[in-house]
């Protein structure tokens, strides 16, 4: 809530002071710690509120899925009553209110499309996701590389698979250009980029990709946006939620520009569950992830961590958050007892009482603050409780989110799937044009195979309709010849014997004439 242009957190259990962040210091980043079941998501809630009624806009995501009620007003009940009765917000003008809320969702199920295209995610997180080792995210890198020199769009995951089968199958020419790919690790990478189509996370990459700028908005009003990314399905897979919300950290840090130090944030981005960003991030990821918490401060951008425990968080990031809220902590075990001492010591110490004691016997909505002063130095710990938020607590009905999401100024920009041509496209033209010409030489090949064979059938026929005639004429003068010689021979021998006499004539003139007409 706001109080004096400063955002009111909560109040000192012990002097009933108001406990307020400075908006100028609110770049200075925070911590938002606690144990299951606190009051993380209240404290975090009652901030982004404020921050919105200040008129900045917010990004948070929906771990549990009940900060949805942030678009709707408040349910007045007893126990409400008794809070605003006990912190005095009945005379600072406490209203039941909702807030204006964008809803963005990886598979679009309950917001609008969160999408990005592979290349502008890049290698470095890409291979994150996929679970590379180090040669592979190298061979990743030269891939990427390769698509840049050809000019070939990585828009998506079939781009990038087709990418990775295209250099497999070109691996000697490229190797010998990189250094060598062995074909193990790149089918390994295909298996990985298989796996994560399988998971459904290709959904995220895609167009049309997200513009962070439409993330700074205000309503009619001059409050800032509250958009909140639906988390719920994604962070069952930690190493995809973590990487893409650090994925749209680092989209923040590239593309806003210098604004120096400001009398209140351009945006203020709550990154819940904090520890899935770093469980298993290779050193040099931690490193990136110092380097944007230090230097996004000078573009404007106030970053909030929240998970349970401070240790969650390496030194070298949490050296950076100034503003800090710690909920309870419990102790069962040594090991937890240094992780509770390490917590308290965090703080600069009140003389009023033992930060260790009081931190593992915060009740629920309370915690230990404190924040940044004037000249930016950690004021002293205070033991505090958190205000309520103004919004409905706990999730919004289906239809009420529906109906935000539909009416949203970006639902016709986001909300259709484009396709355009890309490197898939490419390589499918490619092998259809291949396929294509194979087809057609194989069917020159056979055309001129039938026609062969055709001219031998045709040569064959011929010789076979020769050989027929010639067999015709040798019948025919046979048959001719034997009749004309019997009649002629008849009448010359008849003549003949009768001048020659007996029968020794007769048969020598039929011998005679029978093989003239035979030859």
């Amino acid at each position: 809530m706001l109080y004096n242009n400063t955002i009111w957190a909560g109040l000192d259990m012990d002097t009933n002071e108001k406990v307020c962040i400075l908006p100028r210091m609110a770049n200075r980043h925070g911590l938002i710690a606690g144990a299951t079941g606190t009051g993380k998501t209240i404290t975090l809630k009652v901030l982004a509120e404020s921050f919105s009624n200040m008129g900045v806009p917010v990004f948070l995501s929906d771990i549990k899925g009940d900060l949805s009620g942030m678009i709707k007003p408040g349910v007045d009940s007893e126990n409400m009553q008794e809070r605003i009765k006990y912190f005095g917000l009945d005379k600072e003008g406490f209203t039941y209110q909702n807030f204006p809320t964008q809803f963005w969702d990886i598979s679009g199920k309950k917001g609008l499309p969160l999408r990005t295209t592979v290349s502008e995610f890049g290698p470095t997180l890409l291979s994150r996701i996929l679970g590379l080792t180090d040669l592979q995210a190298n061979i990743l890198t030269i891939i990427f590389r390769i698509a840049d020199e050809e000019n070939l769009l990585l828009l998506d995951t079939k781009d990038l698979r087709s990418m990775v089968q295209y250099v497999a199958q070109n691996n000697k020419k490229y190797s010998s250009q990189y250094g060598n790919m062995t074909t193990a690790s790149l089918n390994a990478i295909l298996r990985s980029i298989v796996a994560l189509e399988t998971a459904g996370a290709d959904k995220f990459f895609g167009e049309p990709a997200i513009d962070i700028h439409d993330f700074f908005r205000q309503d009619s009003d001059g409050r800032g946006m509250i958009n909140i990314l639906e988390a719920e399905s994604t962070v069952q897979n930690p190493v995809i939620y973590a990487t893409f919300m650090l994925y749209m950290l680092s989209e923040l840090f590239e593309q806003l520009p210098e604004v120096g130090d400001r009398e209140k944030p351009k945006m203020v981005y709550f990154f819940d569950e904090a520890h899935l960003l770093f469980n298993g991030a290779p050193k040099a990821l931690v490193d990136k992830i110092e380097q944007v918490v230090k230097l996004i401060r000078s573009k404007g951008v106030g970053i909030f961590f929240i998970t349970q425990n401070p240790s969650d968080v390496p030194d070298s990031v949490l050296a950076q958050l100034g503003n800090k809220i710690q909920h309870a902590l419990h102790a069962y075990t040594p090991s937890e007892e240094k992780k509770v001492k390490a917590a308290a010591d965090s703080f600069r110490v009140n003389k009023n009482f033992s930060t260790v004691e009081v931190l593992q016997n915060l009740g629920t909505g309370e915690a230990l603050i404190s924040f940044l002063d004037e000249e930016g130095k950690p004021d002293n710990v205070r033991r505090c409780r958190v205000l309520p938020p103004q919004s409905l607590m706990g999730p919004a009905d289906d239809s009420s989110r529906l109906m935000v999401i539909n009416s949203s100024d970006f639902a016709e920009k986001y909300s259709e799937e484009v396709d355009r041509d890309s490197a898939y496209e490419f390589f499918k033209r490619l092998t259809d044009e291949a396929t294509a010409e194979a087809a057609r030489i194989e069917t020159e090949k056979q055309a001129e195979k039938d026609a062969e064979a055709l001219a031998k059938a045709q040569e064959k026929a011929n010789r076979g309709r020769m050989t027929a005639v010639k067999s015709v004429g040798r019948s025919t003068a046979g048959t001719l010849g034997r009749e004309a010689g019997g009649a002629i021979g008849k009448t010359f021998l008849g003549t003949f014997g009768k001048r020659v006499g007996g029968n020794i004539g007769a048969a020598l003139g039929r011998g005679l004439l029978d093989t003239f007409f035979r030859s």
